[in-house]
């Protein structure tokens, strides 16, 4: 009995429901034969002729070839902030959000005995710059490739520096 009332109830609120809820597209109907009213009631206006711009002629730029990076090796443009003599090839050990990490690493490889230089890529990390540390920089691909190899084999233990990478530099 009990579950019959309760049927029963459900029955009557669905049914209320759906015979209250009536479909306003009269309205909606009225306003688009309003509208559509108004536009044709409105004048038509003539576009008034366009003046041609002036053509733009192109000033001569002058262009910078850049050699392109080889394969297995990144490209960034990137600025020295500290040390010197930054080339073409660099073997990079470190990359860091912060600059001070990036000074602490430095301070370290030039105990150990390089010349380490810190660049920054504003383009990096979304956009929020990265510092790079990089431990020796070269004129070719080859002297590059061989100094990172030689410096993994001499920090077999350390797994930061065994994630060293070439960097290609676009100044």
């Amino acid at each position: 009995m009990k579950n019959l009332s309760v049927l029963g109830m459900m029955g009557l609120c669905v049914a209320l429901a759906f015979s209250s809820c009536k479909s306003s597209e009269s309205a909606y109907k009225k306003a688009y034969e309003k509208a559509k009213q108004q536009e044709q009631a409105e004048p038509q206006q003539v576009a008034a002729p366009v003046e041609q711009p002036a053509p733009v002629v192109a000033a001569p730029v002058e262009t910078k070839v850049v050699e392109s990076a080889p394969a297995g090796v990144r490209q960034e443009k990137v600025t020295l902030v500290s040390g010197n003599g930054l080339k073409d090839f660099s073997v990079v050990c470190g990359s860091f959000g912060v600059r001070a990490n990036a000074d602490n690493l430095k301070s370290y490889l030039e105990g150990q005995g390089y010349t380490a230089l810190v660049v920054f890529n504003a383009e990096a990390n979304n956009g929020s710059g990265m510092y790079r540390v990089i431990v020796g920089t070269y004129d070719s691909h080859a002297e590059a490739a061989a100094a990172r190899d030689a410096f993994k084999a001499k920090y077999p233990s350390r797994s930061d520096f065994q994630g060293s990478w070439l960097l290609y530099s676009i100044r």
